[in-house]
């Protein structure tokens, strides 16, 4: 009874069906039949963004971005209000789970060829949503003002103000001055909760716009993509739908597990006197970080520039026709030998500086990751 009050009210004042019909439409869309498990992760990227966003709004009802309270804020924060703490892991490693679910949709779109004509634009979009992912993960870094945000954001604006030309200016305009201080934090601050989630906002409408309205592709090539009949593909609500809502429980149970299980410390309040040892970035920017050590500052900062700027232009330097990966050879060779030199740079820099025991036996890796067997005297 209430519910027909309702209705009739909004219908009285509102054309209703002129909104419900395309709405509708939508939701039993029918989608190709290739459609599965590893499309979903565009979603659980869109979920991630709004967790962040969430879980970000409460934590700013006691951050405070100083330098002298932004630390004793968070410390607050995780041991004062109410499940604080919880709030503080899920935000954390949201970051985290959101750049990883970016990046495997990224993989997903490249190798099934979802780039191609006419999804050029929709793929620009997907790489400046996956670059400004990046971006929210380093201007949030900071923000807890502890001795490994401080110093990592140091060596970050570093490798910037290596660019020839813009370099010094690029690196003055992170930090707001000579060296990372209030300024810094203040200026990564608004870009984090203001600049970036609003731009986020847009370009992920835009973005699912673009895949709705040009549809899901195919592994058909160009050309031959024919618009799915209900009979032959999958309705969106409830087949792919319900695969996504399993999914997401999936995704939210790990979030929670690892935010409880495995807490990112606060550590020590940011020192700009003391330089802790061995300070590397988080995994997602380790590969690049690493990849630095081989080459001249400049000449590697030039290099590693070239590769947001490669996936930019793919789509029109591959103009071949096929869309499946076993008819793009020489795509997916590439693609396959990125993904393993991306790996193996991560590893190494993960285990450069450090000593590690295998089977029993101790290795010393130096700067460039490479491994030495620690004898006893040394021991």
């Amino acid at each position: 009874m209430l519910k027909n009050m309702v209705s009739r009210w909004f219908e009285e004042r509102f054309d209703v069906q002129a909104v419900k019909e395309p709405l509708e439409y939508q939701l039993r869309k029918p989608l190709p039949r290739n459609i599965g498990w590893f499309h979903t992760f565009g979603s659980m990227s869109l979920f991630l963004f709004v967790s962040q966003v969430l879980t970000g709004i409460l934590l700013l009802i006691y951050y405070r971005p100083t330098e002298g309270e932004a630390f004793e804020s968070v410390k607050f924060i995780m041991t004062q209000p109410y499940a604080g703490w919880l709030f503080r892991q899920v935000h954390a490693w949201g970051a985290n789970l959101m750049i990883l679910m970016v990046t495997i949709h990224m993989m997903r779109t490249y190798v099934t060829g979802s780039y191609k004509k006419p999804r050029e634009l929709t793929w620009l979009i997907g790489v400046g949503l996956f670059m400004m992912t990046l971006v929210f993960g380093f201007t949030g870094y900071l923000l807890p003002w502890n001795q490994l945000a401080y110093w990592a954001t140091t060596v970050g604006t570093e490798i910037a103000g290596a660019v020839p030309g813009i370099g010094e200016f690029a690196k003055t305009l992170m930090r707001g001055g000579v060296n990372v201080g209030g300024e810094t934090l203040s200026r990564f601050f608004v870009l984090h909760v203001i600049v970036l989630p609003w731009a986020l906002f847009f370009l992920i409408g835009f973005h699912i716009f673009l895949v709705r309205f040009q549809e899901m592709s195919t592994l058909d090539a160009v050309g031959e993509e024919k618009k799915t009949k209900p009979e032959d593909g999958i309705p969106f609500f409830p087949d792919h739908l319900l695969k996504e809502g399993v999914v997401f429980f999936v995704l939210m149970g790990v979030l929670i597990t690892l935010s409880i299980l495995a807490p990112f410390e606060l550590g020590e309040k940011a020192n700009p006197l003391s330089t802790p040892v061995g300070i590397k970035p988080e995994w997602y920017f380790m590969p690049m970080y690493h990849a630095l050590k081989y080459f001249p500052k400049v000449f590697g900062v030039l290099l590693l520039g070239m590769a947001p700027l490669f996936l930019f232009i793919w789509p029109f330097v591959d103009r071949g026709r096929n869309r499946h990966p076993l008819k793009r050879p020489v795509s997916m060779t590439l693609g396959i030998i990125t993904f393993v030199v991306v790996i193996f740079l991560g590893t190494l820099g993960c285990l450069s500086e450090s000593k590690q025991n295998f089977f029993g036996k101790v290795y010393e890796f130096d700067i460039y990751g490479v491994p030495h067997q620690v004898t006893e005297q040394k021991l």
